[in-house]
């Protein structure tokens, strides 16, 4: 049997939760290995809804799940996070869930500068979640920061708060802000460690057990590849890399591991936050998107932009990730549409181009180039087989994989599990 890493092809909000936790009920191990509490996953199984931000979606079919060392965590949240849940009903304990203790923390100090560059960027804003993720793996690179193994020897902490202050200190300053409080974050630190620590340990190792027991393994990226600090739409991306290729570093896996990819694909086009989209609809059909999709974040509650599908990004996105095959979500939302567009490339300064560009003010100015098909007015929602779908909706579905270059493995028709259609099995070779 293979093992399946799944990312978002898009600018994550694809609708991972529901393919993961699908994919979750068959793995005998769930990984997550970047990003942090800033990509939430929403799950619906039966009559409850799970909203997730950084356990991964495994936790709540009492599945194996780990945090691996790609992730930077914010030890309070973890603590409410995992209260909500077992308020929920879901068992959670070192038995099936575990953190690698070489994960760096997220720190209140973190957030404090989120926020205050936020702010002070004015027209310039990135549009990050205010959480701390990026300044945390900011000092995970400077090689200062604090990781889940430190909180075992915390009287043992002031050599690396030296360094870690006299960053931060100097950016406080210039923002007009007071010094950090030293005495403050060891006491936070103090009464959170006995916490993280119950579910702290060297997770490659016990990986490498899974694995050679034969194991399924599933890594669950967060956000998409149109948000990796390297392959995005930089400056307005996410801190950490989000392509398929993490899952290697991000876990303590070698690149063998990573078995299928599986990139998770919306029927159309959506984004939140700052920065350029392409095929963007800022109108009523925009509007109907929307609505229909129930596009608000899971994490932030901010309302996503909308627009027609763009074949150029996810073709890019599959090639730079090593895309096996698409799961392609919330095709019901294009029920009842008289055309439906494709964007199969742009217009620049006069030029056709078949990529994505990679500075910011040469991808503000791409046009798109559609192509209009007939839409359908029958309902794809529920759909769990290619006979229940319209043949119009079968056509898109098929001229998607040819401009992606890509074929369909999985077709989601609702927020439920079970409303999957399988056209290829990721966990078999």
């Amino acid at each position: 049997m293979a093992n399946v890493t799944v990312i978002g092809a898009q600018w994550g909000d694809e609708g991972k939760g529901k393919i993961v936790d699908w994919l979750a009920s068959r793995a005998d191990a769930v990984v997550r290995f970047q990003g942090g509490h800033n990509a939430g996953h929403t799950l619906v199984v039966g009559e409850k809804v799970y909203k997730l931000s950084l356990l991964p979606s495994g936790i709540v079919t009492g599945t194996l799940s780990i945090i691996g060392n790609g992730v930077v965590l914010d030890p309070w949240h973890l603590k409410s996070e995992i209260e909500k849940l077992e308020g929920q009903g879901v068992v959670i304990n070192a038995e099936n869930f575990a953190i690698a203790d070489n994960c760096p923390l997220i720190l209140p100090i973190h957030r404090d500068l989120d926020g205050l560059r936020e702010t002070a960027a004015g027209s310039g804003k990135i549009g990050t979640t205010g959480r701390g993720i990026g300044p945390a793996y900011e000092d995970k690179v400077g090689r200062r920061a604090i990781r889940v193994c430190d909180l075992a020897h915390l009287d043992q902490l002031e050599p690396q708060l030296d360094r870690l202050c006299a960053h931060h200190d100097a950016l406080r300053a210039g923002f007009g802000e007071p010094p950090v409080d030293r005495a403050r974050l060891l006491a936070d630190l103090a009464e959170i460690a006995p916490y993280v620590l119950q579910y702290a340990q060297p997770v490659w190792k016990r990986l490498k057990k899974v694995r050679k027991a034969g194991a399924r393994i599933l890594f669950e990226g967060a956000q998409g590849v149109l948000l990796d600090v390297d392959h995005g739409t930089y400056p307005f991306v996410t801190s950490s890399n989000t392509v398929s290729g993490t899952a290697a570093s991000g876990s303590g896996l070698g690149p063998a591991s990573t078995g299928f990819v599986l990139g998770i694909v919306k029927a159309y086009t959506t984004r939140v936050g700052s920065g350029p989209f392409p095929t963007e609809l800022d109108d009523a059909t925009g509007q109907k998107l929307g609505e229909r999709g129930h596009e608000f974040g899971t994490v932030t509650g901010r309302k996503r932009r909308c627009g027609w599908f763009d074949a150029v990004l996810v073709r890019q996105s599959c090639a730079i990730s090593g895309v096996t095959g698409i799961a392609l979500t919330k095709l019901d939302v294009l029920d009842g549409f008289d055309t439906v567009k494709i964007c199969t490339g742009y217009r620049l300064h006069g030029k056709i181009l078949d990529y994505f560009p990679s500075h910011s003010a040469d991808q503000a100015a791409v046009e798109p180039i559609y192509e209009e098909m007939d839409g359908w007015h029958e309902t794809t929602a529920g759909a769990r087989s290619w006979a229940d779908l319209p043949a119009q909706a079968i056509k898109y579905i098929q001229r998607v994989q040819e401009l992606i270059e890509t074929p369909v493995a999985l077709v989601s028709t609702s927020p439920e599990r079970e409303d999957t259609i399988l056209v290829r099995d990721p966990f078999i070779d």
